[in-house]
């Protein structure tokens, strides 16, 4: 894979300094720094370049306690799971602001590039800022993907960056990145990625009592593009921002691979967009105000055209109104209270038959208080969520009103700050999708929605021994239980099914995360590595064959590791990726049973000096040894593949 990059920055035109000025007294009120009892993994800058990933999918895969389902290739459907408690149970927010899908409740991370991303952030339970709109009380884990912001050094005006990437799976990935300084206090920003891949690899089907043949996947191909624009700017005491975003794609839906069938023709067409705006402002020292807005609309259309089945051809249309305020006032300088009330519309269209052509109204309100000592620190909050839906056609569900509390605290036991006790208690449900709901012959308007109850008690420990040597581990263990959990059952028979509220979960685990930084004269050293253990059991009925048997899909132990290494001018790089042993059934038996898997990457680089130029080469290789192996059953995932390099910054 080829890389070719360019950065210029122009300079400002000097003022004229030989005549004095004489500066009048200007008072500024600084924004208050968010003030977090828990901390989540984060990702930022020079971590995120060191991954040989393109997407936000590939990169979270290295955070402790997530499975990321991959249905394989550039363009496969790409889902997190936090703690094995469901995709649909983890909120992804984008600057700040909700990702939605009423339809489905699921986002495809694989859409989302870290060509234009500053930090990737997972918290656990909810991210433990209470001065938040009432979106962010409401899932039982979020995700945070924060995009690149313009900073200008003295004399800058403007920054571009152009990036061009080719190689494995007939890859062309060229995006530029454009920010423009305004004036001191407002920014402007444009970036503009294009995808084409024919998605092409091999990889091994095996027969049962047969032999392994080495095929090519198709039908995986996609042809993708996004752009964003922005605007940025800094108040007194606050700042703003507002983003345009739109993506367009369209992909072959390879499907899976079974007894040789492989020869799938599904494609799938996405147009998203939207428009959203933040305001944030410290009104007096004491009371702080946010406001969020946004706008959206995503139009899917899925073709299925084999003949030798049922044709399908069908249209969804989703569109989505938000708007969030935030009020937080500080009583002392240790005890803050905060009051948000969110309101969301989503209303779904589609051209299959007797559709019910579902309205959602939601209306969330949270009230949380926080206080803030030196060694101790603790949050608690109570998120009211209001919904009702009304339909065309059918039965709408019924009204649905829950009030769901959490703790979370934090304490240092002894006068040392290297050392830290946390916890939380949470419990949050979410709402039946509009698929679980009215999905033609399936959906079940009476669904209940599905509760999660958390438990989580952990520690960290950071140490800097020398200005050379630093290091730090963070521990926690959790039990958490998923009730009326919604699944889907067959009926009269096996070719109809309907959703229902059947399954309990009960899930106990370790995670595990490990960092340390070297600096050994003129080499630098970095590591971090992640372990999870999972214990996640079906208790739904104690009359059935997989009682207390582990959940699909989710392994008893994985982990992960990141070594990077700087030596003068040169850069290396290596991650490994585990997943232990698992069962894509939900009876324990051999018949399900699914091997481990593991896969290295590495990287090696140079920067070389060229009069103005700065170019950085790097060579690339991803699943070093070639191993075959499927995240879901039957979806076969791309063997050994290569990138090259080459970064030019003027």
């Amino acid at each position: 894979m080829l890389v070719v990059l360019f950065t210029t920055a122009l300079n400002a035109q000097q003022r004229d300094t030989t005549k004095a000025r004489e500066l009048k007294e200007v008072s500024v009120i600084a924004p208050k720094p968010s003030r977090e009892i828990t901390p989540g993994q984060k990702m930022q800058g020079k971590d995120l370049s060191r991954l040989n990933s393109l997407s936000v999918a590939d990169a979270i895969r290295f955070f402790s306690g997530l499975q990321v389902k991959d249905y394989g290739g550039i363009g496969g459907l790409k889902t997190v799971d936090v703690r094995s408690m469901g995709t649909n149970q983890t909120g992804v927010f984008y600057d700040g602001i909700q990702l939605g899908n009423a339809q489905n409740g699921q986002v495809d991370l694989g859409k989302f590039s870290l060509d234009n991303m500053q930090e990737i952030a997972l918290y656990n339970g909810q991210k433990s800022n209470i001065f938040q709109p009432a979106k962010d009380f409401g899932s039982a884990g979020a995700i945070y993907m924060t995009s690149l912001k313009p900073s200008f050094n003295t004399g800058e005006s403007i920054h571009l960056k152009g990036t061009v990437k080719t190689g494995s799976f007939g890859l062309f990935n060229p995006s530029l990145l454009w920010q423009q300084k305004i004036s001191d206090k407002v920014s402007a920003s444009f970036n503009t990625e294009w995808i084409n891949a024919n998605g092409r690899y091999k990889f091994r089907s095996r027969k049962d009592n047969g032999y392994d043949t080495t095929m090519i996947r198709k039908n995986s191909d996609i042809n993708a593009l996004r752009v964003e624009g922005g605007l940025n700017g800094v108040l007194n005491g606050g700042e703003w921002s507002t983003k345009l975003y739109y993506y367009n794609s369209e992909r072959g839906l390879p499907g899976f691979v079974a007894n040789n069938v492989f020869r799938h023709v599904d494609r799938q067409w996405d147009r998203d967009f939207f428009a959203q705006s933040s305001f944030r402002k410290d009104i007096t020292p004491r009371y702080s105000l946010l406001l969020n807005a946004k706008y959206a609309d995503d139009y899917t259309r899925y073709l299925a055209p084999d003949t030798a089945a049922l044709y399908v051809d069908n249209h969804y249309h989703q569109h989505e109104f938000y708007f969030s305020a935030a009020q937080q006032y500080a009583l002392t300088s240790w005890w803050n209270l905060d009051l948000s009330a969110d309101f969301q519309w989503n209303k779904l269209n589609a051209d299959l038959q007797d559709f019910a052509y579902p309205t959602r109204y939601t209306t969330l309100v949270a009230a949380a208080s926080a206080i803030y000592f030196k060694r101790f620190s603790a949050q608690a909050s109570v998120l009211a969520t209001i919904v009702n839906e009304t339909v065309e056609k059918k039965v709408a569900a019924t009204p649905k009103r829950e009030y769901t509390p959490s703790l979370f605290i934090s304490w240092q036991p002894f006068t040392t700050p290297t050392f830290r006790l946390r916890g939380f208690y949470k419990r949050i449900f979410r709402m039946p999708t509009f698929n679980d709901l009215y999905y033609t012959d399936i959906g079940n308007s009476f669904l209940n929605p599905e509760f999660a109850t958390q438990y989580d008690a952990g520690f960290t420990w950071t140490k800097t021994f020398t200005d050379k040597i630093e290091a730090g581990i963070e521990t926690d263990a959790y039990y958490n239980e998923v009730t009326q959990k919604i699944v889907a059952v067959p009926t009269v028979n096996q070719f109809r099914w309907t959703m229902m509220n059947l399954g309990f979960v009960k899930i106990r685990g370790i995670d595990v995360k490990a960092k340390a930084i070297w600096q050994l004269n003129a080499v630098s050293i970095s590591t971090r590595f992640t372990y999870t253990f999972q214990k996640a059991q079906d208790y739904s009925d104690p009359t059935s064959s997989f009682y207390k048997d582990q959940i699909v899909y989710i392994p008893r132990h994985s982990g992960s590791a990141i070594i990077g290494t700087d030596f003068k001018k040169w850069t290396a790089n290596y991650s490994l990726l585990y997943t232990g042993e698992r069962y894509n059934g939900k009876d324990n038996d051999p018949e399900n049973y699914m091997q481990p898997w593991y896969t290295s990457d590495f990287s090696i680089g140079r920067i070389l000096q060229y009069k103005r130029l700065n170019i950085h080469l790097t060579a690339q290789v991803n699943n070093l040894f070639n191993q075959y192996y499927d995240v879901v059953l039957n979806y076969p995932m791309p063997g050994r593949n290569y990138k090259f390099i080459i970064a030019v910054n003027i």
